[in-house]
């Protein structure tokens, strides 16, 4: 089916890491054209600029400071002219577990500065470029987590940015970038636990990995792919053209409870 993205300039926030590349890499298969941003991986952006068959660049920037972020989007337009779309990807999750009675200010600030605020900032710079370039189409892919919708117990800080992002900004900016493009669309895609370089370590935990199987229907972890995937869909205005404000969960039939016995799960599998 062809998605109508071949020539589409998207820019992918956190494009250096697994759910970055991985849509990345799809993107590409579409003939996008791609702005990849990074911020501490810089170079590794710049590697899958030169290794993606398409036409791309790399961008550098803290999402959390309006600064870096107007100086991307500023760099992105130099480099392309125009951005179809941008999916909201960069973001922090501190992997100690910290109980929010001992969570200190300074941890919350700054995943909420990098979450929701990063969100924010890229949003604004996305939806100013709409507003002087008028384009016939646009596209504001979020990526948001399972922690929005049932939490996420010892991070408090990561559950409440996702939140954020996921329903407060997504539901509202639905409504604000029609008044810019009338065919302006802006969705959210909520992974689960999914196989990155970032959640590898704590995957190879199995006392971990079963009680998360327990709570889906398909006893398997996602791969950044399986994200990817659905993030091309919501960014075609060929295959979502009438999909806005949508909260797309991809997490192997998530529930907030247990569906599977710890003896039915084998974590060699997932």
């Amino acid at each position: 089916m062809d998605t109508q993205l071949k020539g589409k300039v998207i820019l992918i926030t956190g494009a250096a890491g697994g759910i970055g590349r991985a849509c990345a890499e799809a993107f590409a298969a579409e003939g996008a054209h791609l702005v990849l941003h990074a911020h501490t991986h810089i170079d590794e952006a710049h590697a899958l600029a030169v290794a993606l068959p398409a036409n791309a660049g790399a961008v550098q920037g803290d999402v959390g400071k309006q600064s870096d972020v107007a100086r991307m989007f500023r760099d992105a337009y130099k480099a392309f002219g125009r951005l179809d779309g941008v999916v909201v990807n960069a973001g922090i999750w501190p992997p100690d577990a910290t109980p929010i009675h001992t969570m200190d200010l300074a941890q919350w600030n700054q995943t909420i500065q990098t979450n929701l605020t990063g969100a924010f900032l890229c949003a604004r710079e996305y939806f100013r470029h709409l507003k002087h370039a008028q384009p016939a189409s646009a596209s504001l892919v979020f990526i948001g987590s399972t922690a929005a919708r049932f939490g996420e117990a010892d991070h408090a800080d990561y559950a409440a940015s996702k939140a954020g992002m996921t329903y407060g900004l997504t539901r509202t900016l639905k409504n604000e970038i029609v008044k810019l493009v009338p065919t302006g669309r802006v969705n959210a895609v909520c992974p689960g636990w999914t196989l990155t370089r970032m959640t590898e370590d704590s995957l190879q935990d199995h006392s971990l990995v079963v009680p998360t199987l327990q709570t889906r229907p398909l006893k398997k972890i996602a791969r950044a792919e399986d994200i990817a995937n659905a993030v091309v869909y919501l960014s075609s205005d060929a295959l979502a053209g009438h999909v806005t404000g949508e909260i797309i969960t991809v997490s192997g039939g998530m529930e907030g409870r247990l569906l599977h016995r710890p003896e039915d799960i084998d974590p060699a599998d997932a």
